[in-house]
């Protein structure tokens, strides 16, 4: 438990980023104190300070792993409660380029579920925690320093009007990507945070439906992955309660319509018409819902200079990706693991070193996967390098070839559920088996 200099740690955010760095803490730390301005009630309702929470949420293979890590039996418990399972491949159709993929087997559990479903429970768990408190329902106003303000020790919060302070010895912020800490940082006199942006302009629109049992045979997932010609796409798929919910998106501005009929008509001009073949005759509970999501963003922290002790950043906070790869919970939970990893070493955890191993081990290899494959759609801004060229055409390929060999599809998968890193792609027996299975086509120069 704490030492001296760790009595308290307060999170800020009961997102998932702030739940499982809560979960971490509690091992570190006396007394671990969470606040969120929301309510937190004990339903699978979506929270105000969560607009996306009713669209279609992934919690991929990785995530998982590193969430039950962290709460051991939380896949039962959330498979008990409703989340439909299946097999990553054998029970997701994924529609690329107008073309149904194979469907091998992986080995990789997939849980399909809602963003509210899941997060109640891990917040249930967190909660059981018997020194992890929370503060819902609370304003968080600003930073307490040390009077040379160099330190942060505690944050200054309000509640129905009134205000207090609270202290702590670690101030970790996952309030998400508009979070307050850059302009704390300024207020505070320290340098102002680079912050990279691709703006991609995705919007989306989410209905939901109750479909016979029958409707998606053995699948769970139906994947319609927009093209670069079209900038459309949809995902399909089954969570609790025998509900279906449907998440249609569209890049640079080109967004799905808030009404039935025209969502209807969206979902038929995909480059596959899998999914509004499976819910055209069926009665949707309710209207579409909408969100925005204007650009990929990252914050450098690690290249900072100067940060204060006693403050340290996770999840959207630090980096927010489009979310049609469904990558963000995974990156929070790889953020926690190294969050977990500081605070179980001997003294204050040091900004320098967390913001370096939260780069490499959790965000780099993502944001690259993330803004390269937007960088396919023509209207999106950012270089187009050769290196770019050569990783696309490759991709290409495999997935071409995984129409022929299967188990490259499995390793796509492998990669995109992050659970191996995307160098995994161009191993020698992954290259040799595109070669065997695209005969007819020179392999491209291997990415760098």
């Amino acid at each position: 438990m704490g030492t001296a200099e760790r009595s308290r740690a307060i999170v800020l955010g009961a997102s998932m980023a702030g739940l499982l760095a809560a979960c971490v803490l509690a091992d570190a730390y006396d007394e671990v104190v969470v606040v969120d301005r929301d309510e937190l009630r004990d339903d699978d309702l979506p929270r105000k300070g969560v607009p996306q929470g009713n669209h279609v949420h992934a919690l991929l293979a990785r995530g998982r792993h590193i969430i039950e890590e962290l709460l051991p039996g939380i896949t039962d418990e959330l498979i008990s409660t409703g989340a439909v399972t299946g097999d990553v491949t054998g029970n997701v159709r994924w529609v690329m380029e107008g073309r149904r993929m194979p469907q091998p087997h992986s080995d990789m559990l997939l849980l399909s579920m809602s963003r509210p479903h899941l997060e109640q429970r891990v917040r249930t768990r967190v909660r059981a925690l018997p020194n992890v408190s929370f503060l819902h329902r609370h304003d968080i106003t600003g930073l307490l320093t040390s009077d040379d303000r160099r330190t942060v020790v505690g944050v200054s919060v309000v509640e129905d009007g009134r205000s207090r302070e609270l202290a702590a010895d670690l101030v970790v912020d996952a309030t998400g990507r508009r979070s307050r800490t850059p302009a704390w940082l300024a207020e505070l006199g320290f340098p102002e945070v680079e912050e990279v942006q691709q703006r991609i302009g995705v919007g989306y629109a989410t209905q939901y439906f109750r479909l016979p049992p029958e409707s998606m045979g053995d699948d769970i997932s139906i994947d319609v992955v927009a093209t670069p010609e079209t900038g459309r796409g949809a995902i399909c798929a089954g969570i609790e309660g025998g509900r279906t919910v449907v998440t249609a998106y569209g890049f640079l501005g080109d967004y799905p319509p808030h009404d039935s009929e025209g969502f209807l008509a969206f979902l038929k001009s995909l480059s596959g018409t899998d999914i509004y073949d499976t819910v055209k005759d069926h009665e949707p509970l309710g209207d579409p819902v909408a969100y925005r999501f204007p650009a990929n963003l990252r914050r450098r922290y690690e290249l900072m200079t100067s940060f204060p002790a006693g403050l340290l950043v996770l999840g959207d906070a630090v980096c927010s990706f489009n979310p049609v790869y469904g990558q963000g919970m995974t990156v929070a939970a790889l953020g926690a693991m190294v969050l977990r990893d500081h605070v179980s070493r001997p003294g204050a955890p040091r900004a320098e070193g967390y913001f370096a191993e939260l780069a490499e081990g959790a965000v780099d290899a993502v944001w690259s996967m993330t803004t390269g494959a937007d960088l396919a759609f023509p209207g999106v801004e950012g270089e187009r390098t050769e290196e770019w060229r050569q990783e696309q055409s490759y991709v290409g390929q495999l997935l071409e070839a995984a129409t022929r060999d299967h188990s490259l599809l499995t390793a796509y998968a492998r990669v995109v559920f992050l659970v191996d890193p995307p160098e995994a792609l161009v191993a020698p027996e992954i290259r040799s088996a595109v070669r065997a299975a695209s005969p007819d086509a020179p392999l491209a120069a291997e990415p760098h």
